[in-house]
């Protein structure tokens, strides 16, 4: 086996060292032109690993301040990592960063895809790709090993995804991979999404309509060579041991208890027998089989995963065991093992079974009942037109619920014919229709978002209006109002942070995933799921707000999502904390270079460094932006009726800021924290625009007020309303 050592690559000029798992080249590709070079993918590794820590650094380096997300001057810019390809478990998988187009206010942002597009165009010689530019009419990428082509799209412009990918295969063979849009990138919505052939998309950032706006309907791929590992013993053995059996569910959820009767879900659906990508032993995406076609007559099969059962489903929230966010070593589950494969009995012997088996039960929200055939519609809405289906189902539906059961809607004209209701086949339909052609005002509207769409109808009243449906199981029924919009930071909807969509966690959880997304750009929790270690769940719940424990838990979920993102594995397979060497064993096994968990923790420091050099120089990012961004949500009550406190929630942030070497007032890093990273040319940037500073001589402490916030009642209820 090859060991390498970091001078071996950084300090040999010829290159002549190269490291086993990388191909070498990434190709840059300009549309506008129709030039075609390559960078030289030693630029980066290993210093910046693979994957999203490579596109950070070359996002911070070539896209400026004042570039808009359909701007020419934007870029895609998108990588696989080193496991990609090698038959390591999860590494299909692949990232992407751009100027994103769905949050609010726009921003630079990133997304993860699986599927076989990744292995495919490793096989073909490439580690990634930059697209820049605007091509002068719709096209294509063809990429056959050297052969790199803009294509003429006329033909596809106008599909939908499915039909898009077939006539690919149709035209070059079922050996070519492909990622495409919809029509709804094409329109320029912005919650348009990236499908690869197994229905894996780029979804949070609305990369679809990035693509949309450079004329940029598909990237199709071949290749004939082959992506060595550098340890085949070392690749056995994580195939042998990562997501073996005794990764136990803790506690056993049926699937009867998050509102979808067991035995109508099990008779539609093959659970357990799809992964997103090719060397991956995980399988937990659900197979629906013989679905319900929302364009014709024909069955056809979906790929789904776990938002796309809250489309059958919402009348109540999805129950949450504590070992899903604090495992301890002898129990331990990924949040998805409930849409997983048989497993084992828990470990009843553990000392802490009980704790971490307890279930906090969900919130009844009663936004529609079972309706299978309903919401299989709005799942292949979502799948064909190439649009965000968590945006749809968890923020577009359960507002149009609420809306409509507090009498919203009695003289609002959404543009359809149908009686609006979220499982009402023909008004879906018309209304996701309209908005991905962008027809009339609402489909113009509602085409820019819900965050968007919200501020234009009316904030007051179709943001902050109260919906008194929601009635909490923790407190005995008692109803806990909350407002009709699920909105949270960046103009994206709650997703584990203590109230609405997943919101069934207790203050430590929710405090930490609110901190996660607050200094993120948009909803981070798809794979920066808070974990923590129940042997410190305890102290997190007596001072969650000053809990060393607890902030030490947050950054390292934060690091691990760059780890993942760059050596590519999933939330799924990591972090495991039985075994955290498994990220670098992976990285060692792909490269043949020694790398140790610390320096693989030190690089995610260095990628989220680079992230926040970018929010701050291209963005204005600051302090009080952010935690104004995430304040809205944090005052809604969660399941115990508890809200956050202004002044310990800042305490909590003066924390974790300076657990990461941020300046307490601005949020902005110190040169020394820059410097300690191996980034000394940005803290030099950051000196030059006025954007590095000084450490004060006492400490801050000045929060002022808490942005105004006001849910607005807006009907008298009668004496003898009940849930």
């Amino acid at each position: 086996m090859p060991n390498y050592t970091i001078s071996d690559i950084v300090d040999n000029p010829s290159n002549q060292r190269r490291l086993y798992g990388f191909e070498g080249k990434i190709a840059r590709i300009d549309l506008t032109t129709g030039a075609i070079s390559m960078v030289d993918t030693y630029k980066y590794v290993p210093k910046y690993v693979g994957g999203r820590m490579i596109i950070n650094r070359i996002a911070y380096d070539e896209l400026p301040a004042g570039v808009g997300p359909f701007d020419e001057a934007n870029k895609f810019i998108y990588m696989t990592g080193p496991t990609t390809g090698t038959g390591i478990p999860a590494g299909g998988r692949s990232a992407a960063c751009s100027i994103g187009c769905s949050n609010s206010p726009e921003q630079y942002t990133w997304g993860n895809i699986g599927g076989w597009f990744a292995t495919e165009l490793k096989y073909a010689g490439y580690d990634g790709l930059i697209i820049e530019g605007k091509a002068p009419k719709p096209s294509f990428i063809k990429i056959e090993d050297d052969d790199i082509s803009i294509e003429d799209a006329s033909e596809l412009w106008g599909e939908r995804v499915h039909r898009s990918q077939s006539l690919l295969e149709e035209k070059y063979g079922h050996e070519f991979k492909s990622m495409v849009i919809g029509p709804a990138g094409e329109n320029l919505v912005r919650l348009a999404s990236i499908t690869t052939g197994n229905d894996c998309v780029f979804a949070k950032g609305g990369f679809g309509a990035v693509w949309g706006s450079k004329n940029l309907k598909a990237i199709t791929v071949r290749g004939s060579g082959i992506v060595a590992p550098a340890d085949i013993a070392k690749l056995e053995h994580l195939r042998a041991t990562m997501n073996e059996p005794s990764m136990r569910p803790s506690p056993i959820l049926h699937l009867d208890a998050i509102g979808v009767p067991g035995i109508e879900f099990e008779a539609h659906y093959d659970r357990g027998n799809v992964s997103c990508s090719p060397g991956c032993n995980q399988h937990c995406n659900a197979l629906l089989i013989d679905g319900v076609s929302a364009f014709g007559p024909e069955r056809q099969n979906h790929i789904e995963k776990c938002v796309s059962i809250c489309a059958f489903d919402y009348r109540s929230d999805l129950p949450s065991p504590i070992g899903q966010f604090w495992p301890t070593l002898r129990n331990y589950c990924a949040p998805c093992k409930l849409l997983g494969r048989d497993f084992p009995a828990p470990d009843f012997d553990d000392p802490n079974f009980e704790g971490q088996a307890r279930v906090i039960k969900p919130d009844i929200y009663d936004f529609w009942a079972t309706d299978y055939e309903g919401g299989t519609i709005v799942n292949d809405l979502c799948n064909e037109y190439g649009i965000d289906k968590w945006e749809i189902i968890v923020w577009f539906c359960t507002w149009l619920s609420a809306c409509k059961k507090e009498g919203l809607l009695d003289d609002l004209d959404l543009g359809c014919a149908s009686e609006p209701d979220p499982m009402n086949q023909e008004f879906m339909k018309e209304f996701i229709t309209n908005m991905v052609y962008r027809k009339g005002r609402i489909g113009n509207i509602f085409a820019e978002g819900m965050a968007r769409a919200i501020r234009e109808l009316g904030y007051d009243r179709f943001g902050e209006s109260i919906y008194h449906g929601r009635f909490s199981q923790e407190l005995d029924g008692k109803r806990l109002d909350i407002p009709v919009s699920f909105e949270a930071a960046w103009g994206q909807s709650v997703h584990w942070q203590g109230r609405g969509y997943e919101g069934s966690v207790e203050k430590p959880t929710w405090l930490a995933s609110c901190i996660i997304n607050m200094t993120n750009t948009r909803d981070a929790q798809t794979v920066e799921h808070f974990h923590g270690i129940y042997d410190d769940y305890a102290a997190a719940l007596a001072d969650p707000y000053h809990s060393p424990e607890l902030l030490g838990h947050i950054i390292h979920t934060q690091n691990y999502a760059e780890i993942k993102d760059s050596v590519m594995s999933c939330e799924w397979q990591s972090p495991d904390p039985r075994w955290p060497e498994m990220e670098s064993l992976m990285y060692q096994a792909a490269t043949g270079y020694d790398i140790t968990p610390e320096e693989l923790d030190e690089a995610a420091f260095r990628s989220k460094l680079l992230f926040r050099a970018i929010l701050i120089r291209n963005h204005g990012r600051c302090r009080r932006q952010e935690i104004d961004s995430i304040w809205r949500c944090m005052c809604i009550p969660d399941s115990w009726g508890e809200v956050a406190d202004w002044q310990l929630f800042n305490e909590m942030v003066d924390l974790y800021y300076e657990r990461r070497g941020w300046d307490l007032e601005t949020g902005w890093p110190y040169r020394e924290t820059y410097e300690r990273y191996g980034l000394a040319d940005v803290a030099d940037d950051m000196e030059r625009l006025g954007l590095l500073p000084e450490r004060p001589a006492e400490r801050w402490s000045d929060y002022g007020e808490p942005p105004f916030v006001q849910f607005v009642e807006n009907r008298k209820l009668e004496p003898d309303y009940e849930g």
